[in-house]
């Protein structure tokens, strides 16, 4: 059967408008939706919810096929005898009202699509372990092309913002894979790495963990309880990790980086206690956000950190481990409240930061605990757009009152990935056009 596209006569209106009801015709490919046909009647309040999730800022009706009103086709369209102060304050209430469902939708939509893309990296460290024993260069072929897409958008996009996702579910080793080479990635650019340098740290971040898929599995995530020898065994994987990626092709740069990813500028890493001077500017990079992600997102969830706590531990407890330019310049990026952070507004508001601008790091944009409007509802609060507005101090989810945290959600996993800071037009994402 050809498939009969929406006519585009038809009325175009707002996805947060729908109403159980609307005859709908999503101007969709097959596969680009889950329902049987492109064109059906709206039953109940889930399949509105669905085509929002689509990421749909507009869709068509049929009013002839529908069974509730077109939007706005309310008494002062039907009543000759409505003022004419009544229909202007109506208009402007529905102009007020499409702009906020119009920057809901771009919000989820880019929320949608850095999801998408952080799903796919994820997938593809997956099928790279799969290939590593049988075809290893086939590997390399991959993480390369993975690495060079990301880094060409990071590049094309000026200024980058690091963004939170929502609870991300699956396999840990592949999320902390895409954490560190994001993370990596964006750090690596603010120092004024390009080019193959930058390439050597995208691909050594992605890789970094590989050798534990040589260990056994007691063993492949360090725990303050191993043996002498248990420990030893866990500091193999950095051995093994360096011999597969010769396997798969990379250069000496990212094996040097990769055989780096746990040694300190204190001469207090592993395997061989080389200090800062011996490591290569690749290697300070990864060695400070693997360990930041580490605290992050430990294996046991209980003994996880805020991404402010884990910043504020590095920077007080550990900053002798580090490279003191990486470990500034990373600071500088991400603010003193990382995405994820949970947060006290100066106005007494709780919230949690959700996206960074790495380049203006101190005016994040947060979600706001806000009983008058549903969450799936909320639009991000920019911090750059309310100069009376700061960030009083950070909390402890166990800190919060049980409305904003049910409200807020703290996430079990801190997962990142990038998305552009500032549209051509000059406005933040999520901002109507």
């Amino acid at each position: 059967m050809r498939l009969k596209m929406a006519t585009p006569s038809l009325p175009l209106i707002p996805v947060s408008d729908l109403q159980v009801g609307h005859f709908v015709l999503l101007d969709l490919g097959w596969m680009e939706h889950p329902f049987s046909r492109n064109s059906f009647r709206i039953a109940s309040e889930r399949q509105i919810e669905t085509i929002r999730a689509l990421g749909l800022t507009r869709v068509r009706i049929d009013p002839e096929r529908s069974d509730a009103p077109l939007p706005g086709a309310t008494s002062a369209a039907t009543d000759p005898s409505a003022a004419p102060a009544d229909r202007g304050a109506e208009t402007a209430a529905n102009a007020a009202a499409r702009q906020r469902a119009q920057a809901l939708a771009e919000q989820r939509r880019a929320l949608q699509c850095c999801e998408r893309q952080y799903h796919e990296g994820a997938r593809r460290y997956r099928s790279l372990l799969d290939d590593l024993e049988r075809d290893p260069v086939a590997a390399g072929q991959q993480a390369r092309a993975l690495v060079n897409s990301m880094l060409t958008d990071i590049q094309g996009y000026g200024e980058s913002a690091i963004r939170l996702l929502s609870d991300v579910q699956g396999d840990r080793a592949a999320q902390h894979a895409m954490n560190v080479a994001v993370l990596s990635a964006l750090l690596g650019r603010a120092l004024g790495m390009h080019g193959e340098e930058l390439e050597t740290l995208g691909l050594a971040a992605f890789v970094h963990d590989i050798g534990k898929t040589r260990l056994p599995h007691l063993v492949r995530h360090k725990d303050d309880a191993f043996t002498a020898s248990q420990l030893k065994a866990y500091q193999e994987h950095v051995a093994h990790g360096v011999a597969l990626a010769r396997t798969m092709g990379m250069n000496p740069a990212v094996l040097q980086a990769i055989a780096q990813h746990h040694e300190a500028a204190d001469g207090s890493g592993f395997p061989r206690g080389c200090r800062g001077e011996d490591m290569s500017r690749c290697a300070h990079v990864l060695a400070l956000i693997n360990r930041y992600d580490g605290l992050c997102n430990p294996l046991n969830p209980a003994r996880a950190l805020t991404p402010h706590e884990a910043l504020s531990l590095l920077f007080a407890k550990y900053k002798a481990r580090f490279d003191p330019l990486t470990l500034n310049a990373f600071i500088r990026m991400v603010g003193v409240y990382p995405p994820g952070s949970i947060v006290q507004l100066s106005d007494g508001r709780y919230a949690v930061v959700q996206a960074v601008n790495s380049a203006r790091p101190l005016k994040p944009r947060v979600l706001v605990h806000d009983p008058r409007t549903p969450r799936s509802e909320a639009l991000l609060l920019d911090l750059q757009a309310e100069p009376s507005l700061s960030i009083q101090r950070s909390l402890r989810a166990d800190q919060l009152p049980r409305a904003a945290l049910d409200y807020l959600e703290p996430r079990p996993r801190y997962c990142y990935f990038f998305e552009r800071a500032v549209r051509p037009d000059g406005g933040p994402p999520g901002a109507p056009t």
